[in-house]
């Protein structure tokens, strides 16, 4: 008998440490850390996993930025790229933890909708964190736009909702033969799909959400989004902190969270709630805990 699918989504610490010089020697670190992690998981349960971006594909911009006589890549290939980067870092790595098992890597397309009112108001962080100045220097100079996140500044850019996986098919038979998939990384690689005809798109979509639609299409029981925090609280940093563990869509419904942070985290996990799963948020390191919940934010319908 199957064990049952969960889809984690595992966001930039994951990957590397915030503030941490992008080094491969450090996501290598991160990665390892991680890895542990979803290995205990995958005791219990199928796994896909699904990947943030943000620093990867922000700095691959900026080296764009070093070849003046080459136009741009566009953030459809970017993301590809950093698809293949990252996928290939946590796959050696779990495939180092778990040496009997299969771990496979699928290079994931997004339709998007061109249209989507999202991409007039760019939302999606990438790349390095500056103070305010710096920030709106580059920004100046380089004709980006730019917000808040947390104390610092960075560079965001349009995130449309994703609307359907191209490689789902690929991705149930991988689960299938028990294979620990890496999907969807920063999110998939945007694309318009006009009557079969695929085209690239020039956004960055946001990996919780795609992790939500990816668990509702394999299937999954339940959908984990890991972070730096140890759940979705209310007033975040402020006195009245309060931290939210077992709720409703419409309980946790009447809150606002962070549109560049924790957010898209619970929009996820309630999107993914409303088929009749469950989504949990919580801590990277604390994975296992999270799952049993001694841990965590649940939310469900």
């Amino acid at each position: 008998m199957h064990k049952p699918i969960l889809v984690v989504a595992v966001g930039g610490n994951a990957l590397l440490q915030r503030g941490e010089i992008m080094s491969c020697d450090n996501q290598k670190k991160s990665i390892s850390a991680t890895s542990e992690a979803l290995a205990k998981l995958h005791e219990k349960y199928r796994l896909v996993v699904v990947h943030g971006n943000g620093p990867q594909v922000g700095l691959l911009a900026l080296q764009n930025l070093a070849y003046q006589d080459c136009p741009s890549y566009p953030f459809d290939v970017l993301g590809a790229e950093t698809q293949g980067m990252i996928g290939y870092l946590i796959q050696q790595s779990l495939k180092n933890k778990l040496p009997g098992k299969h771990v496979t890597t699928v290079l994931t397309q997004i339709a998007v909708d061109e249209n989507d009112p999202a991409i007039v108001d760019p939302s999606k962080f990438i790349g390095p964190i500056y103070d305010r100045d710096t920030a709106v220097s580059l920004a100046e100079e380089n004709n980006w736009v730019i917000k808040p996140d947390g104390n610092k500044w960075r560079r965001v850019v349009p995130s449309p909702a994703p609307k359907a996986i191209v490689e789902s098919d690929a991705i149930k038979c991988l689960l299938e033969q028990d294979h620990i998939v890496i999907c969807g990384g920063g999110g998939g690689a945007p694309v318009i799909d006009n009557k079969g005809t695929l085209s690239g798109f020039e956004a960055v979509i946001d990996k919780d959400m795609t992790a939500a639609l990816i668990a509702n299409e394999v299937g999954a029981s339940d959908l984990l989004i890991l972070t730096d925090g140890t759940h979705a609280c209310v007033d975040w940093g402020l006195p009245t902190e309060r931290k939210l563990e077992a709720v409703t869509i419409d309980e946790i419904g009447i809150y606002e969270f962070a549109a560049g942070s924790m957010g898209p985290k619970v929009a996820a996990c309630c999107n993914f709630a409303e088929t009749g799963g469950t989504g949990h948020i919580g801590d990277l390191y604390l994975a296992l805990d999270v799952m049993n919940r001694s841990t965590g934010t649940h939310i469900s319908k």
